[in-house]
């Protein structure tokens, strides 16, 4: 079966060349003028992908992101930014944006960044339930089992690819690991996506955690070398171990 691709651009002629080269790749391409019927849009058809230019007269596409992240809708989505956009970047990948690429660009570069952000989906492993104890941080305790987050005993909504991250670093506490680390645990040796993958997966998991993303106490970045996992969020990430 094709991938279903949904383009939602105000600018008729890049919405037309996009369309054109993807399904010159095989793709099925539908688009939207604007992003204010998105939701009607997917009570009739479920893209593989959603490509999504934020700045739009109307509803923009920070406001349908965030719309669509708060009825628990997981669908990957590529956001469209000028290049100068950089807060609206990193806002859109806090409420959950898969990736980015700022404009102008190729059409084969979003091709190569569809492919990527739908292999990142598909090979995340979906493992059986694990039979052991749950574990607390901070007042988060997570349920291997169940494979459920709470918060103070409030649900947290996790994708399974969310889950399976965390699982990582919940698995390597006080370790520092690297990008490739990361995405070989994630994904298998065999995967040959990039680290900006992992850069974004690791911003929607700390949009989940942390009280304020951009200065993280639970998932520290250590400069030049990768991320580290502190449980109880009071240690410095100088203190993890390689």
């Amino acid at each position: 079966m094709a991938t279903q691709i949904l383009i939602i651009d105000d600018d008729p002629e890049l919405r037309d060349l996009l369309r054109d080269y993807l399904q010159r790749q095989g793709m099925e391409v539908s688009v939207l003028h604007d992003a204010a019927s998105l939701e009607r849009r997917l009570e009739r058809e479920r893209p593989d992908l959603i490509v999504l230019d934020l700045m739009m007269p109307g509803v923009d596409g920070l406001t349908a992101l965030r719309q669509l992240r708060a009825t628990g809708d997981d669908i990957p989505v590529i956001m469209l930014t000028a290049r100068a956009d950089d807060v609206d970047r990193i806002v859109g990948l806090e409420l959950g944006a898969d990736d980015y690429l700022g404009k102008p660009f190729n059409p084969r570069e979003l091709l190569a960044r569809v492919q990527a952000v739908l292999r990142r989906r598909k090979t995340v492993p979906s493992a059986a339930p694990e039979q052991r104890e749950p574990y607390a941080f901070g007042r988060f305790l997570l349920d291997f089992q169940a494979r459920t987050l709470t918060h103070s005993g409030a649900a947290v909504p996790l994708s399974g690819s969310e889950f399976a991250l965390l699982k990582i670093f919940v698995n390597h506490p006080m370790r520092t690991l690297t990008r490739e680390r990361l995405l070989e645990l994630l994904h298998g040796p065999a995967y040959d996506g990039t680290d900006r993958g992992i850069d974004v997966q690791v911003w929607r998991l700390r949009r989940i955690l942390e009280s304020d993303p951009s200065a993280p106490r639970f998932i520290q970045t250590v400069r030049g070398r990768g991320y580290v996992f502190v449980p109880d969020g009071e240690h410095d990430a100088a203190a993890a171990t390689p």
